[in-house]
């Protein structure tokens, strides 16, 4: 390990302050458990899905910078990678979901389903409590496999400089990102779209796909910016590298507008009623409102922003615009989700805002603790030298 690239001191001070919060909002959130037992697990999920987005679509980053290479992707490892190493942590704690499946999930109720004959046959044959929880061990057993490969021979690469494991991490990746899709398409439809097992979409899946990395590399950036301030990184990281960050994000959020709406007139196109019940509640009232708010400061405002090269090279404005697609990728989850629990009408809980600080303090604890462990560059990477050899230039504040 090289202690010139170890992480500065802040990031200790960050862990210890995230910890405290994510102790102090779960008891918080504890205390809506007794108030209001439906509520408290609704919230849960909303935040659940949340969190394990911006671990499982740092994975989805990763193996693709394992990929494509690029100087871009090698200042930015470190942080994916101990994005990653949380994925065990979400494991953990999907332990809550399973436990509040009843308060959650409609197809639990067998009077529900029996009204009829097909949702009673997808109960029987796949949205029942025993399955549910066998696949999403299966899926947790994927990824947490896939992230300690590419952690373990990243280490190993750092410690003894062999290129065999840059093979190895270009060759998991491409049928580790195959594989990661598929599993995050059938988790979605498992701990989302079976909210309301009426209803389907062939797009959903792939919808949280691209959801999920674009929620990931905000967080990146909103990282990295906090990290250029401060050695070593200063010292590494120039303009160009925070332009190439906005320029995948510009990317992520064309590809989640161009599914968001593909879905949308798909479904409006097709005019049945089983598929456009979804919609309908979601575009009236303050369902509605929020529906309009996702499209411009989630789609056309960041859209317009990120078409400028100035900008994107900026990293105190290109943060702030990470910061602002964090916020919206919360509220699209809740404009997704929250509905089906609150059919009389627009409802925001108490524990709708307390839930996501609670899991995102402990998130973030586990994070910081992660990312100090290692240095913040691969310093026996092929491409480490390439990158450091070029003049040296600190990012646009």
């Amino acid at each position: 390990m090289n202690g010139n690239y170890s992480a500065p001191t802040e990031v200790g001070r960050w862990q210890q302050r995230a910890l405290i919060i994510g102790v102090v909002f779960t008891l918080l959130f504890a205390m809506g458990a007794f108030l209001d037992r439906s509520q408290f697990f609704h919230s849960y999920l909303v935040a659940y899905l949340f969190w394990t987005g911006i671990a499982l679509g740092s994975l989805a980053i990763l193996l693709l910078q394992h990929l494509t290479g690029g100087a871009w992707g090698l200042i930015i490892r470190r942080v994916l990678e101990a994005a990653t190493r949380t994925i065990p942590l979400m494991a953990v704690l999907f332990i809550p979901i399973i436990l509040g499946a009843h308060q959650i999930y409609p197809w639990t109720h067998h009077d529900e389903m029996s009204k009829t004959p097909a949702l009673e046959e997808k109960a029987r044959l796949y949205l029942n409590l025993p399955f549910f929880s066998g696949r999403a061990a299966l899926y947790f057993a994927i990824w947490i496999l896939t992230a300690y490969l590419m952690n373990k021979w990243s280490r190993e690469q750092d410690r003894i400089a062999d290129r065999r494991f840059t093979k190895l991490m270009r060759m998991i990746s491409g049928p580790g990102l195959l594989l990661l899709v598929l599993t995050v398409t059938f988790a979605s439809v498992d701990w989302a779209m079976s909210l309301n097992p009426d209803w389907f979409s062939t797009i959903y899946g792939l919808l949280f796909v691209i959801a999920w990395a674009l929620s990931a590399l905000a967080f990146v950036i909103a990282v990295m910016s906090f990290l250029t301030n401060r050695e070593p990184m200063s010292r590494i990281v120039r303009p160009n590298h925070f332009q190439d960050l906005g320029k995948l994000m510009l990317a992520f959020v064309m590809l989640w507008a161009y599914f968001a709406f593909s879905q949308f007139l798909i479904v409006w196109s097709g005019n049945l009623p089983e598929e456009i019940q979804w919609y309908l509640p979601r575009l009236r009232g303050g369902w509605g409102a929020i529906a309009v708010a996702v499209v411009f400061f989630h789609f056309a405002f960041p859209f317009l922003l990120l078409l400028s090269a100035s900008l994107k090279r900026n990293a105190r404005k290109l943060v702030m615009l990470a910061g602002l697609i964090i916020l919206m990728r919360f509220v699209d989850l809740f404009w997704m989700i929250a509905p089906e629990f609150s059919p009389e009408g627009f409802h925001v809980n108490w524990m709708d805002v307390v839930a996501p600080i609670a899991m995102g303090g402990l998130w973030l604890a586990v994070f910081a603790w992660q990312l100090s462990k290692r240095p913040l560059i691969p310093i026996n990477d092929p491409q480490y030298d390439s990158v450091l050899a070029q003049a040296p230039a600190h990012a646009e504040h």
